[in-house]
């Protein structure tokens, strides 16, 4: 996947990871929401993704918008974004994260996300801004990330 799959208007409403459960473990919003509102959000999407059936597709309409999910072991990771917005980049992009998070943690699990919750932000940080997908190189985000490691 190259950034030229992702048109330059799209944008990333929210990301969130939640766990089997409900229990929200990251949640960024790129759009403003009130804070009952971002509540009201993460209750919706879970129960959206939860209770689908493993042989839907993993792209679920939602308000005005989808949501686009993968599973991975007990957590949930979601994007919402545009309606016309390209559904297997994003899916991607999701995948794209949890193979850095795997790199970076060494084979993560959900309580790395809970204990070191300020690194998992930078990580998104790095390949994500406003919304945006800015950067998609595995290489060039890791090596990014170990010299934030060495400034620590």
């Amino acid at each position: 996947m190259d950034a030229a799959s992702i048109n330059p208007g799209e944008q990333i409403r929210f990301i969130l990871l939640q766990n089997r459960q409900g229990k929200t473990r990251l949640a960024k919003y790129y759009v403003p929401f009130e804070e009952s509102e971002k509540h009201k959000v993460e209750y919706e999407v879970h129960r959206l993704v939860v209770n689908r059936d493993p042989k839907f597709t993993n792209f679920v309409e939602f308000r005005t918008h989808k949501v686009i999910y993968r599973r991975y072991a007990g957590l949930f990771f979601s994007m919402c974004v545009d309606i016309t917005d390209n559904e297997l980049a994003y899916l991607e992009c999701i995948h794209l994260f949890v193979e850095i998070l795997d790199h970076f943690f060494s084979n993560v699990c959900e309580l790395d996300l809970v204990f070191n919750f300020h690194k998992v932000y930078l990580i998104l940080d790095e390949f994500i801004l406003a919304g945006e997908l800015q950067e998609t190189s595995k290489k060039a985000i890791i090596e990014r990330l170990g010299e934030l490691e060495k400034l620590e």
